[in-house]
């Protein structure tokens, strides 16, 4: 097999958004959304297995065969990839998505009024959400960035791992990344707390622990930013709560209503003219939909978006139909998104 700096550099100057290497597979890149072939013949095994623990830490080495998981970053050059190294079948497979050299601006993005208010937010929970390879980390990158550039904060981030590098401009930033300098999101988040942020990133809400953490931090004067991997706004607010039992589900429906200020679902699309674009649902936490949310009457929320175009939410179809509107997507990918019929 080529060296497996050779792949990483065939997904930089094929301008892919992943690289796939498994053993006894063909070596894949994915370009606007399509799997191509990189090579005619299968990764050997052995072979594959060596490249991949040549790019590794001896520390990653040792976690990746205590957990057959790693996540981490790798760079080449000047580029960074996020990499998850796994197993499947027994063997080792690699999948890197190329995080571009520079932070897109919100023009770039075609961010929504809605979107583009959260950065001016002071404190209080934003999240984004939508399926893995959606953009999610890139339109918080660039929410951070905004901050950045035009208020002096102080912001933390915990990352597994790190993605976009900030450079400070305006604010001060500070990026850490689980495994390498915390042990965990929960762990991270206990201790930012004590270390004067005014703005908090935290890569992913996984677990019942860290979710706890995000909502105290919201609820005690920061500006918190995370995501989770649901399809829909109503989605996110339910994960959060069926992830707690019992009495502490109704505990945490107060402080979400309290704290949230809003939920983007984010969907990337084959663009008419190349490349993708971002369809996306806006969910504001009004004071009606903040009812909803105590209440637990999460069902209704759908229809809090359907009419809360004066506040800035949009419904995923309407995203859809503007995107259609505006050219830059076929009325097919609507249909097929929508389950609208094609009249006859």
């Amino acid at each position: 097999m080529a060296s497996i700096k050779t792949y990483f550099e065939s997904a930089i100057k094929n301008d892919a958004s992943d690289l796939h290497l498994v053993a006894g597979e063909k070596p894949m890149i994915r370009i606007q959304g399509e799997l191509k072939d990189l090579a005619d013949s299968a990764l050997p095994e052995k072979e594959l297995q060596a490249a991949i623990f040549s790019i590794l830490t001896p520390s990653q080495k040792t976690r990746f065969e205590e957990e057959l998981e790693l996540d981490m970053a790798y760079e080449v050059e000047g580029v960074r990839f996020r990499v998850n190294v796994h197993q499947q079948e027994g063997k080792i497979g690699l999948a890197a998505r190329l995080i571009p050299k520079e932070i897109p601006n919100m023009d770039d993005l075609r961010f929504e009024p809605a979107l583009r208010e959260f950065s001016n937010l002071l404190d209080g929970l934003v999240l984004i959400v939508g399926p893995t390879g959606h953009g999610k980390s890139t339109t918080l990158a660039t929410i951070i960035e905004e901050i950045n550039k035009t208020r002096k904060t102080h912001i933390i981030t915990a990352e597994d791992p790190i993605e976009f590098l900030f450079r400070e401009k305006n604010s001060l930033i500070e990026q850490r990344e689980v495994g390498v300098d915390t042990k965990s999101f929960a762990n991270a988040l206990k201790h930012i707390l004590r270390q004067d942020p005014n703005v908090i990133l935290v890569g992913e809400m996984r677990d019942p622990e860290t979710i706890a953490m995000v909502l105290t931090a919201a609820e005690t004067g920061h500006l918190v930013f995370s995501t989770l991997h649901t399809s829909s706004a109503a989605e996110a607010v339910e994960r959060i709560v069926d992830v707690f039992e019992g009495a502490k589900q109704q505990q945490i429906l107060i402080q979400l209503s309290s704290v949230l200020r809003g939920v983007v679902s984010q969907q990337l699309l084959p663009g008419k003219k190349g490349g993708r674009v971002a369809a996306r649902e806006i969910l504001i936490n009004t004071p009606a939909v903040a009812n909803l949310i105590k209440e637990n009457n999460i069902a209704q929320i759908k229809s809090a978006i359907q009419t809360g175009g004066k506040d800035g939410m949009i419904t995923m179809e309407n995203s859809l139909k503007q995107l259609e509107k505006e050219g830059l997507i076929d009325s097919g990918m609507v249909q097929k998104r929508t389950g609208r019929q094609k009249k006859l």
